[in-house]
């Protein structure tokens, strides 16, 4: 059984618990964990019996005091990494085009890429984050919102890819040349963003490996009740997106 929750936490619990109902043999819960007290309380009270009754659970990118089987991708050092290559390649203006603050994956990308920027002195104020929905619409909105500011800067990161198609897409529509203008960057290298114009810039995560991953700790006896963590680095791919800054007035 496939499910979507589209990034509810209500809705993740109650598909859990239907999952457990039906005695499936093992849970993969697969997307960002959330930075939510009570989100994480109620997956708890639903996962712990399931466990103990022989039920299996791998997640990836999950908040770790659900305490079971992670594949963990290392979005903080990733981010913080691309930060460094745009640095070297002459940015110092930044904006972040972010999802919700309440997802990890938001929350570690983010931290990431002000850690990787204060490396070099750089400060990445908050007016300079814009959160919309993590959604190819919330890239395209953030980065429409950007462009009304009245001086732009010279280089954004989003943080995850689908956000940069809309981010590169509202850039198009505004006649913005990316990356003459700005540039762009985002973050997982899904297929389709090699064969965008440009292709984009981003850090890569081996998505078809983690899945794999994922299985194999689900169906996979455990050795002793201390979960597992499985890390997956990011590397970052540079591709046309992103060009050495222009001097030019940007106002």
């Amino acid at each position: 059984m496939l499910a979507s929750t589209f990034r509810d936490p209500d809705r993740e619990v109650e598909y859990t618990a239907m999952l457990r109902a039906q005695r499936a043999r093992a849970i993969l819960l697969i997307g960002s964990g959330f930075e939510d007290g009570d989100w994480e309380r109620a997956m708890s009270a639903e996962l712990g019996p399931y466990v103990r009754a022989g039920g299996r659970v791998a997640v990836i990118s999950r908040h770790q005091s659900l305490r079971v089987d992670t594949v963990q991708p290392e979005n903080r050092e990733g981010a913080a990494e691309l930060a460094r290559t745009l640095l070297h390649l002459g940015h110092r203006d930044f904006a972040v085009l972010t999802g919700p603050r309440a997802l990890t994956t938001v929350t570690d990308r983010l931290g990431g890429f002000r850690d990787g920027l204060a490396e070099a002195g750089v400060r990445l104020a908050d007016d300079q984050v814009i959160e919309e929905a993590f959604t190819r619409d919330g890239g395209y909105a953030a980065a429409s919102g950007l462009l009304r500011r009245e001086t732009r800067p010279t280089c954004v990161f989003a943080v995850t890819d689908v956000m940069a198609i809309g981010a590169l897409a509202a850039f198009r529509d505004h006649g913005v040349d990316v990356p003459g203008e700005i540039s762009l960057a985002g973050f997982d290298d899904i297929p389709i963003v090699r064969d965008l114009v440009p292709p984009l810039t981003t850090v890569a995560l081996p998505l078809e490996e983690m899945g794999e991953r994922l299985m194999n700790l689900a169906l996979r006896e455990p050795r002793g009740s201390r979960s597992r963590i499985e890390r997956i680095a990011g590397e970052v791919v540079l591709r046309a997106s992103t060009a050495a800054p222009s001097h030019r007035d940007r106002g």
